[in-house]
């Protein structure tokens, strides 16, 4: 993101009665925000961060509380800072080719966890499992729809997917050799609990260089209760002992905690501590949104407290950046990269785009959220990718073509939200995204002025100082 000082107390003054009323508001594409270092202006076109004095950001504060600007206020904002050049037009993208797919291998699991939103990965229907020849038609329809030469990547879901370790083994061989064949680099990944982790298992994921999601809740008492398994008794043990096979010897590509959070986790600073300890890669928080126990998806309510909690987590991350010690919240690392970057898409992740989900038969949905949902299918891997289907999803989930998207000022870091849970449950998160966001991008304003070697190369920072929380 471009950070410079504009002075601008001569921006364009009050309305008139006579001016031009122009919808939508100002408040949409731009964005004042306070940071310990100062004031500064966020441009939505662009991602682009600018410092502004106190005098100026009260000035803009005035104009975006507007609820209807005149032509004279918004010419004088664009003359400021605009670049002249546009970045989203509001066009949906082309339907581009493949890159990833995630194979459900296994729509069954071996834990009863509280909140599970795939019904522990039947999707509300019967277990099922992938067959081998399944898994590599999949493996061959990647290949086949995807550009010549590119980095492909092949995940595992469920469920559970070392419930059919058989596949899990044998499609990951399959689709090494066929990767090289086809001039491609393929990629691995897998979601697990960590409870059926061999030894045989661990090895595969370091031949191959896996990155490993690890799905941990916190301390045993916390994790034991909302990750509980189908006998009966807590998890938390079984889990470590999978995660501990899994990072021996070096351990594979990247290993990463998924802390799912529920209104019952508690204070989440303790919890965060307790998993970064464990030694893994990165470890990042997801509210349960959809849920069939109610009692365990957020309510409007909890979005509040869950945001202060976040916030905290932030700080201690913020603060460790600062010491040059390295403290792996991926929530808030992710956001500060993808700031840096000025990211400014018009989706929120590409499913249904470059990523596809195969369920147990073989037929491709928009993600691995979406499996077995008739209006996310998107073809079969024996016939291939349905390219209409894919290219009206992203005709009608364009972030400016849905409201109260497309008068967010966030629309672009954000995407529009996840499918599935916009889909299921509205948008009752989006304050808590805009405080998010809004934390985050002071966040980034302060680090890249205290320690801008971190973003010029965040691995070669970390060399200074180990991380001592």
């Amino acid at each position: 993101m471009d950070s410079q000082l504009i002075p601008l107390w001569e921006i364009a003054g009050a309305s008139s009665p006579a001016a031009s009323w122009l919808e939508p508001p100002l408040s949409r594409d731009y964005q004042v925000l306070t940071s310990s270092l100062g004031e500064h202006v966020f441009v939505v076109n662009g991602s682009r961060l600018y410092d502004v004095d106190a005098a100026t950001a009260s000035r803009i504060r005035h104009l975006l509380q507007q609820p209807e600007p005149d032509a004279e206020a918004r010419q004088a904002l664009e003359s400021a800072f605009g670049n002249g050049h546009t970045y989203i037009d509001g066009q949906p993208l082309p339907t581009p080719p493949l890159r990833s797919l995630s194979l459900n291998v296994a729509q069954s699991c071996n834990l009863g966890c509280q909140y599970c939103y795939a019904d522990e990965g039947r999707f509300g229907s019967s277990s099922k499992f992938m067959s081998t020849d399944i898994a590599c038609q999949a493996v061959d329809r990647l290949l086949a729809e995807a550009e010549p030469g590119v980095d492909v990547i092949v995940g595992y879901m469920g469920g559970e997917p070392l419930l059919n370790r058989r596949v899990v083994h044998q499609c990951t061989r399959y689709a090494a050799e066929q990767a090289q064949r086809s001039g491609h680099r393929v990629r691995f990944s897998l979601t697990t609990n960590a409870t059926l982790v061999t030894p045989e298992d661990a090895a595969l994921f370091r031949e191959h260089a896996f990155a490993v999601t690890v799905s941990v809740d916190g301390p045993k008492a916390l994790h034991d209760r909302l990750r509980p398994a189908h006998k009966g008794g807590g998890s938390y043990g079984e889990m470590c002992r999978g995660l501990a096979l899994i990072m021996a010897d070096g351990g594979p590509g990247h290993v990463s905690a998924r802390i799912t959070v529920t209104p019952h986790s508690g204070a989440l600073l303790p919890v965060l501590r307790h998993v970064v300890d464990m030694g893994v890669g990165d470890a990042g928080f997801a509210p349960v949104q959809v849920s069939p126990n109610p009692a365990y998806a957020f309510g409007p309510a909890d979005f509040e407290w869950f945001l202060n909690e976040m916030i905290r987590c932030g700080e201690a991350a913020k603060a460790a950046l600062l010491r040059r010690e390295r403290f792996p919240f991926s929530n808030f690392e992710t956001a500060l990269n993808e700031i840096h970057r000025g990211s400014h898409r018009p989706y929120p992740c590409g499913a249904g785009a470059a990523y596809l989900s195969v369920n147990a038969e073989g037929e491709l949905y928009a993600c691995h959220r979406l499996v077995d949902a008739e209006n996310w299918h998107m073809g079969n891997v024996s016939q291939g990718s349905d390219q209409a289907a894919r290219q009206q999803h992203l005709n009608q989930h364009h972030v400016d073509r849905q409201l109260p998207c497309r008068n967010c000022w966030a629309r672009y870091l954000c995407g529009g939200g996840c499918y599935h849970e916009v889909e299921q449950r509205g948008r009752p998160h989006c304050d808590y995204v805009r405080g998010w966001l809004a934390f985050c991008l002071s966040a980034y304003a302060e680090l890249a002025a205290q320690q801008p070697a971190y973003f010029r190369d965040p691995l070669r920072y970390f060399d200074v100082v180990t991380a001592n929380r």
